[in-house]
This record gives C-alpha cells, sequence and structure tokens, in this order.
C-alpha cells in the first residue's frame, strides 16, 4: 500500500490480527478433541460453536520498544461468520477498515480518501495475518499452557514477528475478555473487548463500504 493509515500500520495490522483470530475460532469444527489442550480451550470451543455473529467495543494499548512509548486507541468491532469484520477506530484521525472474504478497505474520513486492496500476506506485509486465519486446528498450529489463569498459545512454527499470543478468558457472553500479542521485537500489543453482544442478526451489506461523496479511492494491487 502506497500509503500508510494512521501512520500505524503495526498496531493495525495486529489489531486485525486480533479480529481474525476471532472470525477463525468462531468458525471451528465442533471436534473438540482437536483443541482439548485444557479445560478452558473446550469451554472456549463449545461456546463459540453457538456464536454467529459479535460486535464490541474495544481499547489498544500499543507498547513499541524502539520509540519507548505506549499508545492507546479506541474503537468498535463488528464481526460475522465467517470471514467479514468491520473495524472503527475513534481517533483524531477516525479510521474505518472493512474486511470481506478476500477484500479489504480503509476509510481515512479525515483525508476523504480510500484504499481498497486484495487481503492477502502482502497487503500489510504481515505473514501472521493469514497464518492466524488457519485456526481452525489450534493445537496444530499452537502450543497451548496455562499461565498465570490465561492461556498462553504459542507458535509450533514460524509466524512472523510473532512470538507468543496471551488470551484472559471471560465467563461472561463471549469467553475471551482480552489478547495480548508479543513479537521478535519486544512490542506488545493488548486488545481488551468490552460491552461485547452477539448474535445480533448483523447484515451482510453492513460490511459493504458506503462512502459519502468526494471520498477518493485508491486502487492497490499487490
Amino acid at each position: 500500500m502506497t500509503k500508510k493509515v494512521n501512520d500505524k500500520p503495526y498496531e493495525l495490522c495486529m489489531t486485525i490480527c486480533f479480529a481474525f483470530f476471532l472470525i477463525c475460532v468462531l468458525s471451528m469444527t465442533g471436534n473438540s478433541q482437536a483443541i482439548s489442550a485444557s479445560d478452558e480451550v473446550t469451554r472456549i470451543q463449545k461456546s463459540y460453536e453457538k456464536i454467529k455473529d459479535l460486535k464490541a467495543g474495544f481499547s489498544q494499548q500499543s507498547f513499541l520498544k524502539d520509540l519507548k512509548r505506549t499508545d492507546t486507541y479506541k474503537g468498535e468491532l463488528f464481526i460475522k461468520k465467517p470471514q467479514k469484520m468491520k473495524i472503527s477506530y475513534k481517533t483524531e484521525n477516525p479510521t474505518d477498515i472493512y474486511i470481506s472474504n478476500n477484500s479489504v478497505v480503509i476509510y481515512q474520513k479525515k483525508e476523504k480518501q480510500a484504499y481498497r486492496s486484495s487481503f492477502d500476506s502482502g497487503t500489510y506485509g504481515q505473514t501472521p495475518i493469514v497464518l492466524l486465519s488457519g485456526l481452525g486446528k489450534m493445537q496444530e498450529e499452537f502450543s497451548i499452557t496455562e499461565k498465570n489463569g490465561k492461556l498462553l498459545l504459542k507458535p509450533k512454527k514460524p509466524m512472523g514477528s510473532i512470538l507468543s499470543i496471551e488470551l484472559e478468558t471471560s465467563d461472561g457472553v463471549f469467553p475471551i475478555k482480552s489478547l495480548t500479542i508479543y513479537d521478535s521485537a519486544s512490542n506488545k500489543i493488548t486488545i481488551t473487548l468490552r460491552d461485547v453482544k452477539i448474535n445480533t442478526g448483523i447484515e451482510d451489506s453492513f460490511f459493504v463500504p458506503s462512502l459519502p461523496k468526494g471520498v477518493t479511492m485508491m486502487e492497490h494491487n499487490p
């Protein structure tokens, strides 16, 4: 992509990884033996089987070691099985990200411009996006252990810059409260969900960008 979104491509990429993580666990089959690493993983599986769509607010805390700073963002996340999502960042430069199957549109409202591209490993230059979309066989991709009451997922094979993913579970309507990604550069990104609502009947049309007049659409084909 010729222009960075909010000049924060890494943070956006990790948020999309998080959303794809949720989407793909939502799409898992009902074979509980495939993810029987712990009773907690089995509980999460059973909860996900009942979910068709979800919407939630989220906060994102990004610690960037090289810059020695922590950035905080807030927004809304909408997901529908099997592979539709919308991520809305509520910042000084509000940005909406639409992903439907293999297409992604990033709309920067303040700048009145949007970018459309295919959604694959080259779109953001981050291998984890594609690999995280294959979490239907969770135990095959990760070693799963419990640490301080959380689930720690470590990739069995190289997964871009990701070293581990830490899940904080919830007893609410949605079994995951937060997700923390640790990478090889000692960066840390935590995304926490709030006000989660499931199976509200989100229409497919909600995930189709409706851009106002005057917005410049730029096409990018990797």
